[in-house]
């Protein structure tokens, strides 16, 4: 009960803190103190370094670089101020698999899971901050086909490249906290549970992610139903119930899945 108590405590400070710093929007700040203060108060210090990694290092790339990224802002539901849709999404997972961590400890992959789901949404946020700023135009990774900067489905090799990092990030944490696993296998396996949430994240903003269109600007945008011009936008693809918080959240459980069978099997 201590721990839990402390872990709400901190979770609060941090919501906190992320919000008077502009990361967190008031109601990301409360979901913030909901899914930390779980990950923190029953997974503990391994579980809490991993959602610090994640959520700093997430957050210092999205204000990084904020000018030459503020014209692609029209093409993303929302900004860099992450809300309640957006905290629940990459971190909803991993205050599950805490709770379950207490409830079912016999499971033993618990931890696996939470590695693989972190590493596969900060390997998307770093796709998504850094890929934006590649050289060269990105190709749907469906058929290839050039696309404008911050098209769902786009991708770049500096994208990748970026992805990769955020997942090997996130796997040299938990390697510190995974004794009797080789630390390069262990960081490997999360870097490959990583990158695979992030290519699911790319296959489904190409093919089935809601996607809408602004008359007034004459462009294609997650923002529904008002573009940041003002207007009103119009679905032209994909299922209306799968946005982008939705697809972040797919991102996360497969790389869970992806760690846990990799782990389990091999």
């Amino acid at each position: 009960m201590i721990q839990i108590l402390i872990g709400f405590m901190l979770g609060g400070l941090v919501g906190f803190g992320a919000y008077q710093a502009g990361a967190l929007t008031r109601s990301g700040a409360w979901a913030a103190v909901l899914t930390g203060g779980l990950i923190f108060g029953l997974g503990g210090l391994p579980w809490a370094v991993l959602l610090l990694t994640f959520f700093i290092s997430s957050s210092v790339l999205s204000r990084a670089f904020a000018g030459r990224k503020e014209t692609l802002s029209e093409k993303f539901s929302k900004g860099s101020r992450r809300d309640y849709g957006q905290v629940l999404a990459n971190g909803g997972l991993g205050a599950l698999l805490a709770i379950g961590l207490v409830l079912i400890p016999e499971l033993g992959w618990q931890w696996v899971a939470f590695a693989g789901a972190m590493a596969a949404v900060n390997a998307d946020t770093w796709a998504t901050e850094l890929g934006v700023l590649s050289a060269s135009r990105p190709r749907l990774i469906t058929n290839g086909k050039v696309v404008e900067r911050g098209t769902s489905g786009g991708v770049t090799l500096t994208g990748y490249l970026a992805a990769l990092g955020g997942a090997v990030l996130i796997g040299l944490a938990a390697a510190l906290f995974t004794p009797g696993a080789a630390w390069w296998g262990f960081v490997g396996l999360i870097a490959l549970a990583g990158l695979a949430g992030s290519t699911l994240d790319s296959l489904l903003g190409a093919t089935v992610q809601a996607i809408y269109y602004c008359p007034n600007c004459q462009k294609e945008t997650e923002s529904h139903p008002v573009h940041q011009c003002g207007k009103n936008t119009a679905q032209v693809r994909g299922l209306r119930w799968l946005n982008n918080d939705m697809v972040n959240l797919l991102c996360s459980l497969m790389g869970a899945l992806v760690a846990v069978v990799v782990w389990q099997f091999f």
